[in-house]
This record gives C-alpha cells, structure tokens and sequence, in this order.
C-alpha cells in the first residue's frame, strides 16, 4: 500500500495491531494523515496525572514515541518492525488535564534509519512537548 492511501482507519489498526497492551491503554486516536506525518489524539485520562497534578513524562514520551511509529509507517505504506534508537524530549509546559495533540513528521526516511520530529500541544493550543527521533528499521 502507497503512503499516500494510508488512511485514519489504518492507522487506528496498526494502534490496535502493533501496539504493546499497556500503550493501547492510553486511547491513541488517529485524527490526521498526509505526505509529512500523521496527527493521533491523547484524551486526556486522571490516572496520567502523578502526585505533582500533572500529566507525567512517561505518558506524554510514549505518546510521542507511538505517534512515530505511525507516522512512519504511514510513509511506509504499511506497518515494518522498527526500533527507537533515540528519543530526545523537551517539556516545555506542563499539561494539566485535556485531551493532547500529538503531531509526528518524519525528516527523513531512509532505507534502514529513520529521523523525526514529534511535537505535542495542549488543549489551550500551546506547545508543551517537543521531541527528536532516530529509529532503526529492522
């Protein structure tokens, strides 16, 4: 299958296909594809938040590092064994509560390396997570 005829309903079946049990847990829901990436909705859970009242890293970083894994195979056509090799994340504000937005655009993709960017914004708009990506195609 093309990159260009991967559509929302494939990319919430690789979610439920691909993914580890305790990430489907976090609800990621495709709301976007196109030549770049892919858009995946984080609704917004109260056991995400720690004692602190935020949204805790671990959430919002596995979030990002899902996001990747469609946006690259969304550029693929189809899901392909992959690995990370890098995550390099900067929180930039906390999130609260709201549903999150995860915007994830591969730079570049090679035939066994892969670069991204993830960005992931609030519900008041606002950048609140920024990460770079390296993965290795297997």
């Amino acid at each position: 299958m093309p990159a260009n005829t991967f559509t929302l309903a494939d990319i919430d079946a690789t979610l439920d296909r691909v993914l580890a049990p305790w990430v489907r847990q976090l609800g990621l829901r495709a709301e976007a594809v196109d030549a770049q990436g892919v858009t995946l909705r984080l609704p917004f859970q109260e056991s995400f938040r720690h004692a602190g009242g935020v949204v805790c890293g671990q959430v919002l970083m596995s979030a990002a590092d899902t996001a990747m894994i469609v946006a690259i195979s969304a550029a693929l056509g189809a899901f392909r064994p992959m690995t990370t090799v890098s995550l390099t994340t900067n929180f930039m504000r906390p999130v609260i509560d709201g549903d999150v937005q995860v915007r994830a655009n591969v730079l570049r993709l090679g035939k066994t390396v892969v670069f991204g960017e993830i960005e992931l914004t609030g519900q008041d708009g606002k950048l609140a997570v920024q990460a770079t990506t390296t993965y290795a195609l297997l």
